[in-house]
């Protein structure tokens, strides 16, 4: 029953999460209640109440909370200048648990190590803790994805744009222009006014999400007419001086029964050989047409894929064949971008998890980073509409016709306690592997709902991203981009620092 109780409070407590160092000694003596007699216990202890010795950091500021048992005062010290200490509230049991925070300084020279230790009277214990350094590779000209992260300030996503892929009787690629099919889910043709409209409100990341294969032959080569248009909408955003990322949008997603070859990118690992054959050549294309872009450009490995079943819901099991086939994907998608080299040698690279919404502990678990040849390239990305009910609209109705309506209408305490959870799970895994987070796309797009209540949720995502040192790109809105008005700019200026 007692660890039962730790575990709980640790786990609400143990956090990686990016920050800078504070200025605090590296010497911090902490009062844990018990001040009468010599101590007889002392654990180091990490979420799941496992006896903690080691600690690897990556190279981005960040920290991680230890559980300490002891039933005597103790004291935490360092050894070295860029690991900070300092005391963390905690929750109190029969021998008074308490916490500490380790945090470290980005660390853009060579990898280093350090110690703490925890003394109680005559006993001791040490953590030994590592961190990765960005140097290694002389010849590396681009920033690293920790370093993008950091300048990142607010993004959005050009949505219903060059991603759309229309079917029904619409759906005959032989009449259609390349207009035609930009336009086609009702936003306007992108100007570079468009863009820099966005640019100038105080966005820097754009992404441009890309709907490839209704552009690609029977041999899987994209048309030159869809290739230069792609290409000059991210010289749009590039020329607006913003971050651009350019995916692979509903190549993977939903099929919706469709019988036009939607959907053909999704994660079964029965199906891996022959998909992976067409998903590199594509991004074969992508990567050399935009070999000598600068490290402004940013490449998404896909958007929202699925199991075979096209299930939205995270496969239960880490050894789910989806899981395996996502993490070959990422990897042949990692391979093939540095393999043509030039300036894709270097370029930041993002990956996803399950449905790039799969933030479970067993979506993230299942995840694994690419292998890269280079260092500090790599980050996540993940998408969050939480909580669903708040953030998107779910009115409908049921089978008999009556009216039914799952939506919840005021952003509430238990609204926070679900995008806590996301940025924790979230911050953890990728603490773990070794990258940075983005939330690729979040909002509260239900425009339906109070724009006092969406306001809110606004404040309190940028409180999140505040908090993890992270950022996030709306969902398109807020611009009507027909006319350049900002017709729900009170969400922006409550998204903007």
């Amino acid at each position: 029953m007692r660890k039962n109780i730790l575990n709980t409070a640790l786990l609400l407590l143990l956090a990686f999460v990016a920050g800078a160092c504070s200025d605090s000694d590296t010497t911090k003596t902490v009062d844990n209640g018990r001040r009468s007699g010599a101590a007889t216990i002392l654990e180091l202890l990490d979420a799941d109440g496992v006896t903690l010795s080691t600690l690897n950091f990556s190279l981005g500021a960040s920290n991680y909370i230890i559980g300490i048992n002891c039933d005597g005062d103790w004291t935490a010290t360092t050894d070295a200048d860029w690991v900070t200490l300092s005391n963390y509230a905690g929750y109190g049991f029969t021998n008074k648990y308490s916490y500490d925070k380790i945090s470290v300084s980005k660390n853009m020279g060579d990898a280093r190590t350090a110690t703490v230790t925890i003394s109680s009277g005559n006993l001791s214990k040490t953590i030994s803790i590592t961190q990765k350094g960005a140097g290694g590779d002389p010849d590396d000209p681009f920033m690293t994805s920790f370093e993008l992260v950091e300048n990142l300030v607010l993004g959005y996503n050009l949505g219903n744009t060059l991603d759309a892929n229309p079917w029904g009787d619409w759906w005959d690629p032989s009449t259609k222009t390349v207009n035609d099919w930009e336009t086609s889910w009702g936003q306007p043709t992108t100007t570079q006014e468009i863009i820099d409209a966005i640019a100038v409100r105080g966005f820097n990341i754009i992404r441009i999400p890309v709907t490839w294969y209704t552009h690609m032959d029977a041999d899987d080569n994209v048309s030159e007419e869809w290739m230069a248009r792609v290409e000059e909408v991210v010289n749009y955003v590039l020329n607006a001086g913003c971050y651009c990322i350019l995916n692979v949008q509903h190549d993977s997603g939903a099929a919706n029964g469709r019988t036009d070859g939607g959907a053909w990118l999704y994660a079964d690992i029965d199906d891996y050989p022959v998909i992976t054959v067409r998903y590199q050549k594509l991004w074969k294309q992508i990567a050399e047409r935009f070999k000598n872009y600068n490290e402004f450009l940013i490449f998404e490995s896909f958007n929202e894929i699925l199991n075979k079943s096209y299930s939205w819901t995270a496969p239960a099991s880490a050894s789910d064949g989806a899981y395996e086939a996502i993490n070959k994907l990422q990897q042949d998608f990692v391979n093939v971008v540095r393999a043509t080299g030039g300036n894709n040698r270097y370029r930041n690279l993002a990956v996803t998890t399950y449905a790039a919404t799969g933030t479970s502990d067993v979506a993230l678990e299942a995840f694994q980073l690419p292998e890269d040849p280079v260092s500090n390239h790599l980050y996540l990305s993940i998408h969050s509409y939480d909580p669903y009910n708040f953030c998107n609209n779910n009115a409908g109705k049921n089978d008999d016709g009556t009216e039914y309506n799952y939506n919840q209408e005021v952003f509430d305490d238990d609204c926070k306690a679900v995008i806590d959870g996301v940025f924790n799970r979230v911050s953890n895994r990728a603490s773990t592997v070794g990258v940075p987070f983005v939330f690729g796309e979040f909002g509260a797009i239900d425009e339906n709902k109070s724009m006092a209540e969406r306001i809110k949720y606004a404040k309190y995502l940028k409180s999140k991203f505040n908090q993890y040192d992270t950022a996030g790109l709306w969902w398109m809105g807020l611009i009507d981009r027909k006319t350049l008005e900002w017709y729900e700019d009170e969400i922006v200026t409550a998204l903007l620092p």
